[in-house]
């Protein structure tokens, strides 16, 4: 068994997840795991039903593929930019139906909930690029400065996290918020929290969940 297989079968298990929670279409969207001074990325154009460890590239963070049988996304600068620059451990990017729409009317998402809390605040929306281009891993880096996420103008959504867990619990998340807003927004104007909540939010976040022992 390679080194590694855990975090190629964790990037096969949270592609699958992708689709089967409606956040990617297809092929669509692309997950990352690093492992050490390697990164375990889902492979171009292949359904998620058929990838198998093997396949799994392992590329380092300058994008040279290092193991694996089938070629890295297309996507590839976006996840070793969110690595390189913003000391991510995991990235998802999804092609979200609620996300993207809002990104066609916005610059950002709203405080429309303290959940956007765990995100470091107000989530930004990029300058739009054209996919797998250099462009845009530049616009998704300047959104993404000082958050957990953000949102590609006419595109999807990326999530970074110390887990893949986390990254996709935020993609998930990012989704819903947005989806809260457009809701909202249908009937009126949403009422906002300011930011001395969302700082508050924030602070109870850092000691969630469960202690250790």
């Amino acid at each position: 068994m390679n080194e590694f297989d855990a975090q190629r079968r964790e990037v096969i298990d949270i592609a699958r997840r992708m689709t089967a929670d409606g956040l990617v279409v297809g092929t669509s969207g692309n997950v990352s795991v690093r492992c050490g001074d390697l990164v375990a990325v889902t492979p171009s154009g292949v359904d998620y039903d058929d990838l198998v460890v093997d396949g799994i590239p392992l590329v380092d963070l300058d994008g040279t593929v290092v193991s694996g049988s089938l070629s890295p996304t297309s996507e590839l600068p976006m996840h070793l930019t969110a690595y390189r620059e913003h000391d991510a451990q995991a990235v998802v990017h999804t092609h979200s139906l609620y996300a993207t729409a809002l990104s066609l009317l916005r610059d950002d998402v709203p405080a429309v909930h303290y959940q956007l809390a765990d995100f470091g605040g107000s989530v930004v929306v990029a300058d739009y690029a054209t996919f797998g281009s250099d462009r845009l891993a530049e616009t998704m880096s300047e959104a993404l400065e000082g958050r957990a996420g953000c949102i590609l103008r006419n595109h999807g959504t990326v999530t970074i996290g110390k887990t893949l867990a986390q990254a996709y619990n935020r993609a998930r998340q990012l989704e819903w918020l947005c989806q809260l807003w457009l809701t909202a927004a249908q009937v009126g104007t949403p009422r906002l929290l300011d930011d001395a909540e969302l700082a508050s939010a924030a602070k109870r976040f850092s000691t969630y969940g469960q202690s250790s022992r």
